[in-house]
């Protein structure tokens, strides 16, 4: 399969799965299935003729930005971290003709305000970068997760596969401190990482994830419950169970290590099936954007581009300036990448 689709897959993915889980996000599952039917949501609740992302997703953009002015600076987190300054700008609503190093805030529609993570806008406005070994506060929430996936896509050399890892830990680190906010990321960046740059299957990818996150993170406190969880979302898909039921055991996804397990619940019950994983992912009582995101990044990197039914990829918002990340990423050598993200 074509690399790029790939890519630009996973990130498309992500927006698909962010936007269809939004309008949902805070919805019980009685509500969502008294509502939209026995189903759950199956399509695109379009504002304005939109499928609207949330924070989800605009922060995706921002990692991505950041990380591609690290890879010309070689300073990954703080460049990341200067990226979440601006990414916060654009919540204030207010926008002005300051000197932006990011061409995203050129982007009208990045300028809203979608639920962000109250978490995240803390962190960013204290003043202080977060680390692995100096963390800036004790949550775990998925806010740290559900932005990592560029990472994953960055480095092609998966002899490389540890620095990606724990790039993705100290980026969602940057916001989240507990070992449970960005363990997930680590794990979650070399999954991706494999099934963009190899024919490796999906679960083989989810197996290797979870044992070389228990080599790096050796010493942590809470690392033997996130590869127990993760283990037994590999073995729920593999049964004959009802998919609720599933998801209910794995958890509601306001944490990380939740939203990881059951995006990856979903992607490996449905690996052939980008519609089915998304819509699965999304229909719950919990985080169901940041669910459907990082299952959307999953399957999408998984299956590429042409496994995504037109239905979503029509109405989708900033579909165009999604793609121009995917593409920037895809090509992070060429001098006209280059000198975009000086």
């Amino acid at each position: 399969m074509d690399m790029f689709s790939k890519y630009k897959a996973c990130l498309i993915g992500g927006a698909i799965g962010d936007a269809l889980g939004y309008a949902v996000e805070f919805y019980l599952e009685d509500e969502i299935f008294s509502r939209y039917g026995k189903n759950g949501i199956t399509e695109y609740e379009l504002r304005n003729g939109k499928a609207i992302i949330s924070d989800d997703t605009q922060m995706t953009l921002f990692t991505a930005d950041g990380i591609l002015r690290g890879y010309n600076n070689g300073a990954y987190t703080d460049s990341v971290y200067n990226a979440y300054k601006e990414w916060y700008i654009t919540q204030s609503l207010h926008m002005n003709k300051n000197n932006y190093r990011s061409w995203l805030m050129e982007v009208p529609e990045l300028w809203s305000r979608r639920a962000p993570g109250m978490t995240c806008i803390s962190s960013i406005t204290s003043g202080k970068k977060g680390t692995v070994r100096q963390p800036i506060n004790d949550s775990k929430g998925c806010g740290g997760i559900m932005r990592a996936a560029p990472v994953g896509l960055l480095f092609r050399n998966t002899e490389m596969i540890s620095q990606t890892d724990m790039l993705a830990a100290e980026i969602s680190a940057i916001t989240h401190g507990h070992e449970l906010g960005y363990i997930p990321s680590a794990a979650f960046a070399h999954i991706i990482n494999l099934i963009s740059h190899s024919d490796i299957s999906l679960k083989d990818a989810v197996r290797d994830s979870i044992d070389h996150t228990k080599k790096l993170f050796k010493n942590s406190e809470h690392i033997d419950y996130f590869c127990k969880l993760m283990k037994k979302a590999v073995k729920l898909s593999g049964k004959n169970i009802n998919d609720l039921d599933a998801v209910h055991e794995l958890g509601e996804g306001w944490v990380a290590e939740e939203t990881l397990a059951i995006a990856v619940y979903c992607a490996l019950k449905y690996d052939d099936d980008f519609e089915k994983a998304v819509i699965t992912s999304v229909n719950h009582n919990g985080d169901s954007d940041s669910t459907g995101a990082v299952t959307g990044n999953i399957i999408g990197a998984y299956l590429g581009m042409n496994a995504i039914p037109e239905k979503f990829l029509a109405n989708l918002e900033i579909k165009d300036v999604i793609s121009e990340i995917a593409q920037d990423l895809y090509n992070c050598d060429s001098e006209q990448t280059k000198k975009k993200y000086l």
